[in-house]
């Protein structure tokens, strides 16, 4: 059982603070990308219950939100083969896979005003453990993830500039570009209870005695 909250705890408040700092979304994605890097390298820190997958599909679990909803942390937990459809974001993110590999597929913004035509493709790659993902309206919004794995679970960890469980935002009809709002949620109605240091509190009192 994964038991290190502590190194959860410690990316929340860098994370804060660099948030907090006004920096430039290019400055928040590249610092943000080191954090998470180190995150997602040490598997010791999410608890089993936000890691669990539903066969099939995909889950999103929230694990923070900050109380201004100036980011949000989930895990995605994905099943063998599982993935999304065309989807935007609409706010920067940093994807860290964990375990596991992501497949992510690129498009294309539909043009505006043109007849239905197909989403031109515009790159695929596979993130495997420890690499990180970018998006936002800045540097390409509109993608597939998939489980690139056909016979295990594959875990990643999502940072994004906003509570991105309550963003509006839009699937795309693969075929013909077509735009429908959806707002994703989340999978889970409790969080993760990080934030009980009273063992090492105690310990520390013990070793004052």
């Amino acid at each position: 059982m994964n038991t290190n909250a502590a190194r959860f705890r410690r990316f929340v408040t860098a994370l804060d603070a660099l948030v907090g700092a006004g920096h430039h979304e290019a400055r928040i994605l590249d610092d943000g990308e080191k954090l998470l890097r180190d995150l997602v390298t040490h598997d010791d820190w999410l608890p089993d219950e936000f890691a669990r997958p539903e066969p099939g599909t995909y889950r999103q679990y929230l694990l923070y939100c900050d109380p201004r909803e100036r980011f949000s942390i989930a895990s995605f937990v994905w099943a063998p083969g599982a993935g999304t459809p065309v989807h935007d974001h609409t706010v920067w993110g940093l994807v860290g896979v964990m375990r596991g590999a992501e497949l992510c597929r690129e498009y294309a913004v539909p043009q505006a005003g043109k007849a239905m035509l197909p989403m031109q493709v515009q790159g695929e790659h596979k993130v495997g453990p420890g690499g990180v993902d970018r998006v936002s309206p800045t540097v390409g919004d509109i993608h597939t993830v998939s489980n690139a794995l056909a016979d295990k679970v594959s875990v990643s960890i999502h940072v994004y500039g906003a509570n991105i469980g309550a963003v509006s935002r839009h699937v795309f009809d693969a075929a013909t570009g077509a735009a429908k709002p959806f707002v994703s949620g989340y999978h889970n109605s409790v969080l993760p209870n990080f934030w009980d240091r009273s063992t090492e509190v105690r310990a520390a009192l013990k070793g004052t005695a």
